[in-house]
């Protein structure tokens, strides 16, 4: 088994008066955390506060970039152009390195967010776009890429720092796709089914599909979406049950 692993979360999901998740308490436990940069939520304000409190907890922080689709979180396909994506985000880097910047607590990767970030995984052109920008901005930021995805494949022939990540609350396909959320079964709520799960992948070095299949694959950071309303309680099982059997929570930048 992996001595470490990083835990990781989606956060500064609010926007304005609308807030989204428990940021505070996920900070508590993760070893990293990935900033909406605006479009899809967040808003300076949020990414400001979020990443001093980051700051204050020695969490690792990132850009987590995404479709402009505030009314859809960001999990809506919106058919831009490779060019307007690279565009977006880049845009979106550099919103995460001033505001962290200004925080006094740099971001050190970039993980696409929601519709994007499944594309990065499926669409070659996607996976490239994203690469680009990422390159093309900071070129020292680390890809934290979904598992056996595009985009970890390019990073890596780019010449980018890649790492690859496996989600803890999302079933996965025979194919290694995420379930669709529209699906039932896609999102896992109960924290002992997750950590038992999340403890198979990281103990078999690979995802663990719907049918039971395996998919051999890196497995340097776990997944645990804020947005859920047990976020908390199944961050909180799967580091307590990871830690039980000896593995590290640390971040990928080891």
């Amino acid at each position: 088994m992996a001595l470490s692993v990083d835990l990781n979360s989606d956060m500064a999901e609010g926007f304005g008066a609308y807030r989204m998740g428990d940021d505070d308490a996920m900070l508590s436990i993760v070893s990293s955390a990935n900033i909406a940069c605006g479009l899809h939520a967040g808003d300076p304000e949020i990414m400001a506060s979020t990443f001093a409190v980051a700051r204050s907890k020695g969490v690792a922080v990132g850009a987590h970039p995404g479709f402009p689709d505030l009314w859809g979180f960001g999990r809506r396909n919106i058919p831009f152009s490779a060019g307007e994506i690279e565009r977006l985000v880049a845009y979106q880097i550099g919103a995460a390195q001033a505001l962290s910047t200004y925080a006094g607590h740099p971001i050190t990767h970039v993980k696409a967010h929601g519709a994007l970030g499944n594309l990065t995984q499926q669409d070659e052109g996607v996976a490239q776009a994203v690469n680009n920008a990422i390159k093309a901005v900071d070129p020292s930021l680390v890809c934290l890429t979904i598992a056996l995805g595009h985009q970890e494949r390019l990073a890596r022939e780019m010449g980018l720092t890649c790492r690859s990540e496996i989600f803890a609350d999302r079933a996965y396909t025979d194919e290694g796709f995420l379930v669709h959320r529209s699906k039932p079964g896609a999102v896992i709520h109960d924290a002992a089914e997750a950590a038992a799960r999340v403890v198979r992948m990281v103990k078999n070095g690979a995802i663990e599909t719907v049918t039971g299949r395996l998919i051999v694959t890196s497995v340097d950071s776990i997944c645990v979406h804020s947005d859920t309303p047990s976020a908390v309680s199944i961050a909180r099982t799967i580091r307590d049950a990871l830690e039980a059997e000896g593995v590290t929570i640390a971040n990928f930048l080891r």
